[in-house]
């Protein structure tokens, strides 16, 4: 009994082991297809929420991560399910600038289903899915922490999981992460049906033949030649089985060649497009610096002959200022000569007057000048007065002429503008040169 029992479970063991093997298999094989289909798909539409290659895809790669993962053991010893982006989350935290953390904080999104799937748009809108799923497969404790033994995530198809999502770098995603595709509370159901093709393998096909060879010969010993026809002909259909199929992975691979060969070309063009606009700006910016310079260089031989130009004109400024000012001071006599004049003009006209004129001569103004301030000095009231203590003021008398006060005051102040401008006429015409000669003219002699 004991025999007995152990063998049923070695051979339950083995049985549970196979279908894991074909479990992985399977879901690796679904998802390199459903890759293939999105590619495909990409070429003649945009990839959103809506497309069905996309849900499928997306279903797939939540039963490959979830695949034989450890639910979460409580304080109680109870085992709660666990999520997928549980185990994302811990064992993607140290990839520079995930979106991690984007995804925790998100407010619309609560559940652990629900943040998990929108971390795989948001890893295909950035085109870092592989990269993500490769950094978790590095992080091994982490790994073996969360999932049991036979886990996809474990073996060797996580490597072959993260080369297969190298391809969806070249898809560009579209996804609205407020949609109903986010729900938690929906389970993620794979369909089968796009990918169930029958195709039977040459292995397969041989040992079909060699059956149908040994049932036509343990059939009778004796065969006739008449028998010979039906394996001929048996023959003749497996090649031409054969060569169907050769013929039909020659096609696809042919199809498969083309999308690449297009891609590489629409890939080379938007490359040329870019460089040609990287020499344009280039070359723009380079145009740009000269002409700046230009005009900076021109900006300064402006400044500095406006400054030339002004240096000029504050000399000429200066110069015009000291000719004007000694022209002035050449035009205009001196304060000291006018008074003298002023004066001498005065006397000799209040003695004309007065009938007190000497005939003298002199040889110049001065002479004149002196003169007269000596004679003015001596014919003053007022200077008279105050040697005098105050007297009457004597009256000058003339011989046939009735008494009149004194005309000094018609020639004006000695200061006045008019008594410079006439002393300054007189002098230019040169009448008081020789006083004597107008004093002695047959019009008037002085008595």
């Amino acid at each position: 009994m004991a025999s007995l029992s152990l063998g049923l479970n070695l051979s339950r063991k083995k049985g549970a082991t196979r279908t894991g093997g074909v479990e992985r298999k399977n879901l690796i094989t679904v998802c390199r297809f459903s890759v293939k289909t999105l590619i495909d798909r990409s070429c003649f539409e945009t990839i959103d929420d809506s497309s069905p290659e996309f849900i499928n895809f997306v279903s797939i790669l939540e039963q490959i991560l979830s695949h034989r993962l450890k639910g979460q053991v409580t304080w109680f010893g109870y085992e709660s399910p666990r999520s997928f982006w549980d185990y994302i989350r811990m064992a993607c935290s140290k990839v520079p600038h995930s979106c991690i953390s984007s995804i925790e904080n998100m407010e619309n999104v609560r559940m652990s289903r629900a943040k998990g799937r929108a971390w795989v748009r948001v890893a295909l809108m950035e085109k870092r899915l592989s990269e993500y799923i490769s950094s978790a497969q590095r992080d091994f404790k982490t790994t073996r922490r969360c999932y049991e033994d036979g886990a996809i995530m474990l073996g060797e198809e996580a490597g072959l999981l993260a080369d297969m999502l190298i391809g969806l770098n070249a898809i560009d995603f579209s996804f609205c992460l407020k949609g109903e595709g986010l729900d938690g509370s929906c389970p993620a159901v794979i369909d089968y049906t796009p990918y169930l093709k029958f195709t039977q393998s040459s292995d397969s096909i041989s040992s079909d033949e060699e059956e149908m060879r040994t049932l036509g010969s343990s059939g009778s010993e004796s065969s006739t030649p008449e028998n010979t026809g039906p394996a001929i002909f048996m023959d003749q259909s497996s090649w031409f089985n054969k060569c169907k199929r050769v013929e039909q992975k020659y096609r696809m691979v042919l199809e498969q060649k083309g999308y690449l060969e297009e891609l590489v070309r629409l890939r080379e063009a938007q490359l040329a497009e870019s460089v040609s606009q990287n020499k344009a700006l280039v070359q723009r910016l380079s145009d740009t610096d000269v002409s700046h310079k230009l005009e900076k260089d021109q900006l300064e031989y402006i400044v500095l002959e406006l400054q030339d130009q002004l240096t000029v004109l504050k000399n000429h400024d200066l110069r015009s200022r000291q000719e004007l000012t000694t022209h002035l001071t050449n035009q205009w006599p001196s304060p000291g000569a006018l008074d003298t004049s002023a004066v001498a003009l005065d006397t000799l006209l209040y003695r004309k007057r007065a009938g007190q004129w000497e005939e003298k001569s002199f040889n110049s103004l001065d002479q004149l000048s002196a003169d007269i301030s000596l004679s003015q000095m001596s014919l003053d009231p007022a200077q008279s007065q105050e040697q005098e203590g105050k007297p009457e003021r004597p009256r000058w008398r003339s011989e046939g002429k009735e008494d009149t006060p004194s005309l000094r005051g018609l020639c004006g102040s000695l200061t006045s503008v008019a008594s410079y401008k006439s002393l300054a006429s007189l002098k230019s015409s040169e009448c008081l040169v020789s006083p004597t000669t107008e004093m002695t003219s047959p019009g008037f002699t002085p008595s």
